[in-house]
């Protein structure tokens, strides 16, 4: 539900994100009075609370209490009310300059030490995952007709494994009937195109592929296959090595959001008998869909899939080689955390091992 804010209620849907992130306690009108300068009484900012509770934005974990911040107003929050931290940014990017030697360490204690680092920066979780250098590369791809408007895209990789996916084809501007054999030509045609280009290399790297090369009457299948291929890229994935690098776990379940030991004991459980499972989570990143994209994913509470973290945020990005991407970034906490911070410095040391590992 798209939920549309006068700039009166941005401001203080704003500041009581702010004030309930740095204080943990639920927000009444006073404290922003107090706190900041709205600029009205504080009858005023009552009223806009109670607007934004009404809209599903905040609410009162008991009657008496002050107002707290839903997923739903986090995520307004973040998506429209704040800029990550440039600031935090750099001290990230120096931080990782300065105290990982590339030349002298392995791998694995340089991806510790860099998760290390965004721990203490974000005071979060911090996971980075292990570079996917098995990814599996394309030894023949083939699109076939299956009926009259299904189209069905075969992947066999290297490792001789056979991945499909079926789909619609939608059909091209102005016909109104489609000729099969006109259907099964171009398929060939295109299955030609996406072999000479794409064999031995990553299937997610159809998104650099140069569709003008196709004639304009083949432009329709570009458009189907950058739809269709980011889930059947993710299976060819095949994640040997899910190893994740977990640093900063003790503060965090410091935090009062942790306080039920069941809770505590299922996020570790997460992070570490069941690796697999978050590895999918974060390595599945929206840019791969679409290269327009935010490259930082921002998953808040009851966005998250997995049941152990539907009370926290996650918030990953993924670095790569050139365009192939090779592991991922991210950091975990409570729905009540610094956001502009947290997104500054995932998206700062995703491009910084993108860097170093290109």
């Amino acid at each position: 539900m798209q939920v549309q804010l006068t700039n009166r209620q941005q401001h203080i849907l704003w500041a009581t994100v702010r004030h309930y992130i740095a204080t943990a306690e639920p927000v009444g009108s006073k404290a922003l009075v107090d706190e900041y300068d709205l600029g009205v009484s504080s009858a005023t900012i009552r009223n806009v609370m109670g607007v934004l509770e009404k809209s599903g934005l905040l609410y009162q974990p008991h009657t008496s209490a002050g107002r707290v911040p839903s997923d739903s107003g986090y995520r307004i929050y973040v998506d429209q009310l704040i800029t990550p931290s440039e600031v935090l940014a750099k001290e990230v990017e120096l931080a990782l300059q300065q105290r990982l030697q590339w030349e002298d360490w392995s791998l694995e204690i340089l991806l510790q030490g860099a998760a290390q680092i965004l721990a203490s920066l974000s005071g979060c979780i911090s996971l980075i995952t292990m570079p996917q250098t098995n990814t599996a590369s394309i030894r023949h791809l083939q699109l076939m007709q299956i009926e009259t408007g299904r189209i069905m895209l075969i992947v066999v990789t290297d490792n001789y494994e056979t991945h499909s996916k079926l789909m619609d084809l939608p059909p091209a501007r102005g016909e109104t009937k489609p000729d099969p054999e006109v259907i099964d030509r171009e398929l060939q045609i295109v299955s030609n195109f996406l072999n000479s280009h794409l064999r031995g290399r990553s299937l997610l790297e159809i998104n650099a592929l140069d569709w003008s090369q196709l004639d304009q009457e083949f432009q329709r299948y570009g458009e189907f296959l950058r739809n269709l291929v980011p889930e059947l890229a993710h299976r060819t994935l095949a994640p040997a090595a899910t190893q994740i690098m977990v640093r900063g776990v003790a503060e965090v379940l410091r935090q009062p959001e942790f306080s039920q030991l069941n809770q505590v004991k299922t996020i570790i459980q997460l992070l570490e008998e069941e690796q697999e499972q978050l590895w999918r989570l974060i390595f599945a990143q929206p840019e791969l869909e679409d290269p327009n994209k935010s490259k930082v994913t921002v998953r808040i509470g009851t966005e998250n899939p997995l049941e152990p973290i539907r009370t926290c945020s996650l918030i990953s990005s993924t670095y790569r080689r050139g365009t192939v991407p090779l592991g991922s970034v991210g950091v975990l906490g409570p729905t009540r955390l610094d956001y502009e911070n947290a997104i500054a410095v995932v998206a700062a040391a995703a491009d910084y091992l993108s860097e170093a590992f290109s």
